[in-house]
This record gives C-alpha cells, sequence and structure tokens, in this order.
C-alpha cells in the first residue's frame, strides 16, 4: 500500500462507518425491487441522487455517482408511476462499449454513464475530457471519454489506474 493510500485509510474507514451506523443509505440500493420499489423507497434507501433527468413519456432516471472515490455510478430508472423499473451500476464494460467515437455526444455519454468524477477543458487542443474511475474484476481503471468543441465523442480510453500501486508506474498498460 502506498503512502497516499494509507493516509486517506482512516478517513475511509470513518465514512464506511458512519454510514453503517446509521443505517439510512444504501450504497447499491441492492434491496430495491422492480416494480415494487418506489420513488420514496430510492430516496430513503439511496439518499437524494446527483442528478435527476426526465424521460419522455414520463418516469425519470435518477444518477448516483459513488465518489470521489467510489467506482460505481448506480442508475436507478423509475416508471411515470414513479415505481423502479432498474437499478443498474453504469461504470461496466456493457455500457462503456456503447460510448461510439465520431458517433456518440456529450448528452448520450451523460444519460449513459451519469456524471463524470472529473472534467477538464483543453483549450489548445479544442476538447473537453471526462473521467470516470471504474472496476474490472478487482482491477482499478480508469475510463476517459474525449470530446470535440461541438460535442462529438473524439476517443475513448480505458486504462489501468496505477495511482495506487506500490510498484513503479506502469502507464503502458492498456
Amino acid at each position: 500500500m502506498n503512502l497516499q493510500a494509507i493516509i486517506a485509510l482512516p478517513r475511509t474507514l470513518a465514512i464506511a462507518g458512519t454510514l453503517l451506523l446509521a443505517g439510512c443509505v444504501s450504497y447499491s440500493g441492492s434491496n430495491l425491487v422492480s416494480g415494487v420499489s418506489t420513488a420514496a423507497d430510492v430516496e430513503a434507501t439511496m439518499g437524494k441522487p446527483a442528478e435527476t433527468r426526465a424521460l419522455a413519456g414520463g418516469g425519470s432516471v435518477w444518477y448516483y455517482p459513488r465518489g470521489p472515490i467510489g467506482r460505481h455510478t448506480y442508475v436507478v430508472t423509475l416508471g411515470a408511476d414513479d415505481v423502479v423499473r432498474g437499478v443498474d451500476q453504469r461504470l461496466a464494460e456493457e455500457y462503456f462499449k456503447q460510448v461510439v467515437p465520431g458517433t456518440s455526444n456529450m448528452k448520450q455519454v451523460r444519460e449513459l454513464l451519469g456524471p463524470p468524477h472529473e472534467a477538464a477543458r483543453y483549450a489548445r487542443q479544442k476538447r473537453t475530457v471526462w473521467q470516470y474511475r471504474t472496476l474490472r474484476v478487482a482491477e482499478r481503471r480508469l475510463f476517459f471519454v474525449d470530446f470535440s468543441d461541438d460535442g462529438v465523442v473524439l476517443e475513448v480510453l480505458n486504462k489501468h489506474d496505477d495511482r495506487f500501486e506500490d510498484g513503479p508506474s506502469d502507464s503502458a498498460r492498456p
């Protein structure tokens, strides 16, 4: 474990312990039942969403990014009747594959993955980059989406996150 991880550990444990003791907020919403749980159940279980989006024809999507150290974004889809239709963890390969350079745009990526963990603007390169921290099995990963000035995806990068390694950096790792 590196020094940054050791320093952050007590704070992380304190936050996790507080949430467990409080018992009021679920990390993933795993106790929510599609077709049964309501919007009130979602909020009581997972807290207030970081972002919401209305769906055409009624219903809504609620986003729960579990950061800043979390590597999951849970998305709860509610029907027009405010009943849960589904709960998905969106920072996963099946969703990353839907982000297509030259085709996808900022709005579509935000709707698909939710708010990014970090966003940066590179004016000289005329691009904006969104970063999502992710996991692949037990491996920490970073998923980057680069957008042109007109909001279209230029490229995507899914790489190993070597910031938490004990050994030397492995930036060439895919």
